[in-house]
């Protein structure tokens, strides 16, 4: 990318800090018409911190009871199965929620089509977790292959739920795989049988197969966000993009549908070639969005024009978006962060 060609594009990744699905999408259409191809409902309530609302719903499974193993990265009880429990279709989940919200969010995404508020070529965006980060950090490892297939099982479930009510070509699907770089990266116990990367990503593309080819997705490949100190944390600083461009890209080759986006991190302080250089021979095809979370508020917009510097030495394609959600922002921070988009990117073509 020539250096004074700008970013095209924005993406948001999900969780907005206000009280309701129509603020979010208000904000956001104030903020970023034009700049947006998708939108989602702020993950308002109780879904503002990722999945941890997940562990109630789990919870609520008969076949699971928490253990007496700690997580070290989680401060509650990890699940397992109970002895008596032979397969995955026997473990039930009265409902992971995901479907009721969506449901719920899209009813008001599409009044506000109507009045003009949000332009018409939006999709509504739903994120999803992959089944193998709930039980990485939720299950105990000695049950974690049984239960990511129930997850999955009952995540498809969610899948159909939506598309009852939400018609295939106004809907994007976001897959979030967090949980599974920490476990690359040797930070969690693995209990998976062989190549850990080729575990993770027949996983993914799986998932992506299932949503139909008139929908969107995408995929959000992330290090964490953590709360610490008043701010968000990585569970470790990745040395560069190395593992997030392997596991896009294997992804991307497995997967017999396209996907619409890949979103990846890009920590405050990496305005550096080499974060980026494992991008360089990054074989995305065209019709896939590539979005760098590479806007912070540390440092303003000079600091993000220092990464979009760095990373346009490498790439000629991109997207702008920050490297997680905005759930744990400060709420009076947050159109000032999203104007900041806009002044470093062009809308989309």
């Amino acid at each position: 990318m020539s250096s004074s060609r700008k970013p095209i594009g924005v993406h948001l990744v999900g969780s907005i800090p206000v009280s309701t699905a129509e603020d979010a999408f208000r904000l956001a259409a104030t903020h970023l018409s034009g700049y947006l191809k998708r939108m989602p409902d702020g993950e308002v309530g109780e879904r503002d911190t990722w999945i941890r609302w997940q562990y109630a719903k789990i919870a609520s499974s008969p076949q699971l009871t928490p253990s007496e193993k700690k997580n070290i990265y989680v401060p509650v009880a990890p699940f397992e199965i109970g002895s008596n429990v032979k397969s995955a279709e026997q473990i039930i989940f009265p409902s992971l929620g995901y479907a009721d919200a969506a449901i719920d969010s899209f009813g008001i995404f599409e009044a506000l089509v109507e009045e003009g508020v949000i332009p018409g070529y939006v999709r509504f965006q739903v994120g999803l977790p992959t089944p193998l980060s709930v039980a990485l950090l939720y299950v105990a490892p000695g049950s974690r292959t049984m239960f990511e297939k129930a997850y999955e099982n009952a995540l498809q479930d969610e899948l159909k739920k939506m598309l009852d009510v939400i018609p295939v070509k106004k809907l994007a699907i976001q897959y979030e795989t967090v949980s599974e770089f920490a476990l690359l990266e040797g930070l969690l116990e693995n209990h998976l049988e062989g190549d850990i990367t080729e575990n993770i990503t027949d996983r993914v593309a799986r998932l992506v197969d299932i949503v139909p080819k008139l929908a969107d997705v995408g995929l959000h490949l992330c290090y964490g966000d953590s709360p610490k100190d008043g701010k968000g944390k990585h569970f470790c600083e990745p040395e560069d993009t190395g593992y997030l461009a392997n596991v896009a890209g294997r992804i991307v080759q497995k997967a017999n549908r396209k996907i619409n986006w890949i979103h990846l991190p890009v920590p405050k302080e990496r305005h550096d070639d080499a974060y980026f250089l494992p991008l360089a021979d990054f074989d995305l095809p065209g019709s896939t969005d590539l979005m760098l979370g590479l806007v912070h508020q540390t440092g303003g917009t000079d600091g993000t024009k220092r990464r979009i510097a760095a990373a346009s030495r490498v790439l000629n394609r991109y997207g702008v978006a920050t490297e997680c959600g905005l759930g744990r922002r400060d709420p009076d921070s947050i159109a000032d962060l999203l104007e900041q988009h806009t002044l470093v990117c062009e809308p989309h073509k």
